[in-house]
């Protein structure tokens, strides 16, 4: 077995909105990151054994009394250590340095000077960064260190902070004011680089080609013989792990997948396609469209819908895993970014499973051990998996698709007519994204059924039926967004094609709200 955590790195999260993209970005250099809360307790670090430490920004200021600091304990350990922002300026602050309220906050870009003067440089974290020792970065504080701690040394500063980077070489703690981890840092990823690689000595053994053969060897050791259940909804997260599973167990899994006549349109024949026929995976399909439309017939409110449609699937879903025998496994596609926020802001808690499962929360009595050989990957970790398992890009690299499917999309009380007529316009918006190459421009882009009417002329002939919106957007990390600017010569494309393709619409709309205030999906 290939042991992708040999060479491995701490990070001790302050809280800051770039947290979990640190790890990303260590992980895409090919070495193992975790993120805890920094006041972890110290047994865990010791026996976690990273080969670096990071201590990330955060929303405290560290001239407030009650500011969160570290355990002193952490600078005797002999590890390398990073501090971004807040982490630099605690660090600092800890060792005897000082901190003050900055004369000029700085959010954004600034461009800094790495003191090349310093013969300490060669070999530090701005090795090979800059010929002309100028550094554009990303900022975002409003205090800065006034006072470099003993036996530290200067090695950038700006025109509006003097100390924006320090080191101490004997001890290796490297201390950042800006973030590289984010892309506005030019040279952001080489500084990682040179902290991860040169400075903690780590190998690059966190490869997608690794992460597969550990994994596969994994669970064929920890499963054995035994039988393993997968509620497989054809989304990106089940996927994987379904067709990790087939690669590792073979015909000991078996996948149940719920039709909820919910699903965008011929998806469910597509995933029979992919997981049965092409790839011998024993897959129940339940045809339970009758049983969610009546369950949701008369309800209006989108939190109870959102209720409905997850205790359907829960009640479908146990009558179809009692009919089956010698069933020792429950699989689920929990990631790890479910698992951090199954703990809440609380990171220390992250190693705790996610109570919120992919399969909705099964009943007790139905008594699987768990299996979720994805709650060390992020997303985009998840989709290169795919693509090493042979599953089609098509499939791994498709929009984000709600939970409860359209019945989110169908404001109001959801009837089959709604999700047909729906169905086939979100369709035609995702064809026509496609051809015209704006599909992966946007991040996210679907069709919204609005349950009024409107008059509409068609030919010579009166026309009072139905609406449907339209909403693209884009975002990084979908906390945020703004409206995607599409051509309006696309927009009145595609509105045409829904309106004569599609008899019971009269109408189509542009949604040009951002997040917020809106948020992305409707309901």
């Amino acid at each position: 077995m290939v042991n992708i955590h040999n060479h491995k790195i701490l990070i001790l999260d302050f809280g800051s909105q770039y947290s979990q993209l640190i790890a990303r970005r260590i992980r895409e250099i090919g070495v193992y990151a975790e993120l805890v809360s920094y006041d972890i307790e110290i047994e865990f670090i010791k026996n976690f054994a990273p080969k670096g430490i990071i201590l990330s920004g955060g929303p405290d200021s560290v001239i407030d009394e009650n500011s969160a600091s570290l355990n002193p304990e952490i600078f005797e350990l002999n590890i390398p250590i990073l501090g971004i922002c807040y982490g630099m300026q605690i660090m600092s602050v800890q060792l005897g340095g000082n901190a003050r309220k900055a004369e000029k906050h700085e959010y954004g870009f600034a461009k800094i000077t790495l003191e090349s003067t310093n013969s300490s440089l060669l070999g530090s974290l701005f090795d090979k960064i800059s010929n002309d020792n100028f550094l554009e970065v990303w900022m975002s504080h409003g205090v800065e260190v006034c006072g470099i701690p003993p036996n530290f040394d200067l090695i950038a500063s700006s025109d509006n902070c003097d100390i924006v980077a320090i080191e101490n070489k004997e001890k290796n703690f490297y201390g950042l004011q800006f973030h590289p981890e984010v892309t506005h840092t030019k040279g952001g990823k080489e500084i990682l680089e040179n902290f991860v690689i040169n400075i903690c000595n780590c190998s690059k053994e966190w490869t997608i080609k690794n992460i597969a053969k550990n994994l596969i060897d994994s669970l064929k050791t920890s499963i054995g013989t035994n039988k393993v259940l997968l509620g497989l909804s054809g989304g990106v997260d089940s996927s994987v792990v379904a067709a990790l599973l087939n690669e590792a167990i073979g015909e000991k899994l078996t996948c149940i997948f719920v039709d909820n006549g919910l699903l965008r349109l011929n998806e469910g024949d597509q995933v029979m396609h992919t997981f049965k026929e092409n790839m011998g995976v024993k897959v129940i399909r339940v045809n339970a469209e009758k049983k969610f439309f009546s369950n949701l017939k008369a309800v209006t409110d989108p939190e109870i819908k959102r209720k409905i449609i997850g205790r359907c699937f829960i009640e479908v879903f146990e009558v179809e895993a009692k009919k089956l025998r010698n069933i020792k496994f429950l699989a689920q596609g929990t990631i790890y970014p479910d698992v951090i926020e199954s703990a809440g802001t609380d990171t220390k808690k992250a190693k705790v499973i996610k109570s919120h499962h992919n399969v909705g929360g099964l009943p007790k009595e139905m008594k699987f051990d768990l299996v979720e050989p994805l709650r060390e990957l992020f997303k985009d970790e998840v989709r290169l998996l795919g693509l090493e398992l042979g599953l089609p890009k098509e499939m791994l690299y498709r929009h984000p698709f709600p939970g409860p499917g359209l019945g989110v999309r169908i404001l109001g009380e959801v009837k089959h007519k709604y999700a047909e007529i729906l169905r086939l316009a979100d369709n035609i918006f995702i064809e026509e994204l496609v051809k015209d190459k704006l599909y992966d421009k946007v991040d996210q882009a679907f069709a919204v059924f609005l349950p009024i009417k409107s008059v509409g002329v068609t030919g010579d002939e009166r026309r009072y039926d139905y609406v449907l919106a339209l909403r693209a957007v884009e975002t990084i990390d979908f906390m945020t967004a703004q409206w995607a600017k599409l051509p309006y010569k696309f927009l009145e494309k595609v509105s045409n094609r829904i309106i004569n393709e599609i008899d019971s619409v009269s109408r189509v709309v542009y949604d040009i709200s951002g997040k917020p205030p809106a948020t992305i999906e409707w309901e």
